[in-house]
């Protein structure tokens, strides 16, 4: 699938706690912005994106997710192709659809192993195995020194790339059988980058990888309405419980992280040679793929200033002897995380943690607010803090587990009221920034006097018009490059008040087809990677038993 052009689609309104990009996998689909540029006459490896979170699969939700939310669908631990088509629907493929491609079943009889069979004599006494007696074994598809690559991995493969929209299944046998050759080819390629980083010396650990495989995990959650579903699901899905979903997200995106870091070292070490790409390559990849592109949206970049309603000093004292109560109570009941957990459950007013007993899982440096990030990496496991204020409201803080570059925390999180005159004065104050703003006052000096902290600047990277939000689109139509809009209100998803953005757009793109000179930069760099990337793995399958049995 060729993807050129994609752009950017970050919501302009968004979360301190940050976001994780759509996972990818090396040597197999692409990140939402990569190219995917066949080589003519050769395998296509896809190249290492510079970004690394890992190839996730996640359960599906059981409620409408957001628009820009996607939740691949979970594998399953049978031999099936499960895609979620709508709500409440599954289309299934099984591995046996394929005639070329059945998986021998291989059988161990419940009696003795190895046994030679006897005379067919009395019948056998009933075998306590739920299928009759018989225990069905994976089949090998390849090995790769001594590694084997399994027909079930080929299958939860082709099962998360259909879910992820990136790989399409074909409803002929002969179709899904070049499918099948071509996942286990991919996974040979990954293995062999594997094999190669462990003779390099390059490692990736637990904690590299943690903080996207937690965010995802955050991601998965909330697309369920309630923890018991959220168990439920990934219990029915084989995956057992979210510790256990976790360890299996660490080890695959630990496996990705090694691939990426394999193909940079040898960059870096001039030992991934680079391929001449001509013009007459370029134009001919344009050209071959032209027919498929999409067409170029309309895209705009822009600068924000969001001016959020402030508090009065009663509504924060009232708030804060709130935190103090909720702090003395958990101090005269005692700080066990089970204590805390259930006081969260009834007092924390962050909706995104509070069911979860205030868990915000495993967080480094720098994940959060300022004067939250200072408490939560000076606490020793098991302290609490005292009552800490950030734009958020009051914290109590409770470091459960600490490692080296991280720590595991849960919070409560007491805010405080704002009514309908503080919601207008935030408005009279956006109209102020305008006036300010159209006048020459700096960008850069509005944002520290009246930005809400917890919201994005802006988007400098091309953001497509038709993926903005309602509020974003309706007030930047017709605008063009130096432009002002807004104030316009935006809804404050903690406090569910509005707030005002005030938002200048700095370019402005009209939509239509992409040229080849629109592209060009691109193609050349991704074909220019994987003609490079494919040459390294012919090296590496020449230095590698490799052999294929599918």
């Amino acid at each position: 699938m060729v993807q050129w052009g994609g752009a950017g689609r970050e919501v302009p309104s968004v979360s301190v706690m940050g976001r994780l990009g759509r996972a990818c996998c090396v040597a197999v689909v692409a990140l939402c912005g990569a190219l995917l540029v066949p080589a003519a006459g050769a395998q296509t490896p896809t190249p290492v994106p510079a970004t690394t979170p890992p190839p996730a699969t996640t359960p599906p939700p059981k409620a409408a997710a957001p628009a820009d939310t996607a939740h691949p669908a979970m594998p399953r631990p049978a031999t099936t192709i499960a895609v979620p088509i709508t709500a409440g629907v599954r289309e299934t493929i099984s591995a046996d659809s394929v005639p070329a491609l059945k998986a021998p079943v291989a059988a161990v009889a419940a009696g003795t192993p190895g046994a030679a069979p006897a005379a067919p004599a009395a019948p056998p006494a009933p075998s306590p195995l739920p299928n009759g007696g018989t225990l069905p074994l994976d089949r090998v598809v390849a090995v790769v020194g001594t590694e084997p690559v399994l027909w079930s991995t080929v299958l939860e493969r082709i099962n998360v790339g259909r879910a992820q929209g990136t790989m399409q299944i074909p409803q002929d046998s002969a179709g899904q059988e070049v499918l099948a050759r071509q996942v286990a080819n991919d996974l040979i390629n990954e293995e062999l980058l594997v094999q190669k980083a462990k003779e390099l010396k390059v490692e990736v650990t637990d904690e590299d990888v943690a903080p996207g495989v937690d965010q995802r995990m955050k991601q998965v959650r909330a697309g369920f309405p309630s923890e018991v579903e959220y168990r439920a699901e990934l219990k029915r899905a084989g995956f057992g419980t979210p510790e256990e979903y976790r360890k299996s997200l660490i080890e695959t995106a630990k496996r990705s992280e090694l691939q990426r870091k394999v193909i940079e070292k040898l960059k870096e070490d001039g030992k991934l040679i680079p391929v001449g790409v001509s013009e007459a390559d370029i134009t001919n990849a344009f050209n071959t793929n032209k027919a498929s592109l999409p067409r170029r949206p309309a895209t705009v970049t822009f600068r924000q200033i969001v001016v959020a309603p402030k508090p009065t000093p009663a509504a924060k004292a009232a708030a804060k002897a709130k935190a103090d109560s909720v702090l003395a109570e958990l101090k005269a009941h005692g700080s066990s995380a089970e204590e805390f957990a259930e006081v969260a459950k009834r007092e924390s007013m962050d909706q995104g943690t509070r069911e979860q007993g205030g868990d915000l899982g495993w967080n480094r440096r720098g994940t959060m607010v300022l004067e939250f990030d200072r408490w939560m990496f000076a606490l020793p496991p098991g302290q609490l803090s005292p009552v800490i204020e950030t734009v958020f409201g009051y914290h109590i803080i409770r470091v459960d587990r600490v490692k080296p570059a991280e720590v595991k925390a849960s919070h409560i999180l007491i805010r405080w009221k704002l009514d309908s005159s503080q919601v207008v004065a935030a408005q009279g104050e956006a109209d102020s920034v305008l006036t300010q703003w159209r006048a020459g006052v700096s960008f850069d000096t509005l944002v520290a006097h009246h930005h809400d902290p917890n919201e994005e600047k802006g988007s400098l990277q091309p953001f497509p018009r038709d993926s903005l939000p309602p509020s974003y689109a309706l007030a930047f139509r017709g605008k063009r490059s130096g432009e002002f809009a807004g104030p316009f209100p935006i809804v404050d998803r903690g406090t569910g008040k509005a707030k005002y953005v005030v938002a200048q757009v700095i370019t402005s793109t009209d939509g239509g087809d992409y040229t080849e000179s629109d592209l060009r930069d691109r193609i050349r760099e991704q074909l220019a990677d994987e003609r490079a990337i494919a040459r390294l793995l012919g090296s590496l399958r020449k230095e590698t038993y490799v052999a294929v049995r599918l």
